[in-house]
């Protein structure tokens, strides 16, 4: 069993530490955007004789973009998500890829490019440019 510290806290279960840091971040960002909705409601009223109704509104930026582990500090983020490898190698969970799993996922990564013929092409002209000027370079020698 692997134990993580964060803030001075002690988790046995990487669950429920990423599940504790999601909900301090969805509480700031709940805080955040009440702390918005007061500023704009004090300012609109000072402005809203001057502009339209259209104008007057403000877009507001979408709640998914917002939620859970993708709206934590990146710092905080990359903690957590370093602590929960080092756990999962320690337990022997983690996978690691042996040779043959590597040259698969090489030759899979390969054939999914190569069905892209104008890449293809661009690369194959890289190719020949350089050789071609190599060629040039060595003559003029």
């Amino acid at each position: 069993m692997i134990k993580v510290t964060l803030n001075g806290t002690h988790f046995l279960n990487l669950s429920k530490l990423i599940l504790m840091a999601a909900e301090q971040s969805n509480q700031f960002t709940r805080e955040h955007d009440k702390q918005e909705r007061e500023h704009s409601t004090e300012h609109a009223g000072a402005t809203s004789e001057h502009k339209s109704n259209n104008e007057s509104k403000e877009e507001t930026p979408s709640r998914k973009d917002k939620r859970g582990f993708a709206s934590m500090d990146a710092a905080l983020q990359k903690q957590i998500a370093s602590k929960g490898g080092r756990a999962a190698h320690a337990q022997g969970v983690a996978h690691e890829f042996n040779s043959t799993e590597a040259r698969e996922a090489g030759r899979k990564g390969g054939v999914a490019v190569s069905r892209n013929r104008q890449h293809m092409a661009e690369i194959g002209k890289k190719g020949g440019e350089a050789a071609h000027n190599k060629r040039k370079k060595d003559n003029s020698l």
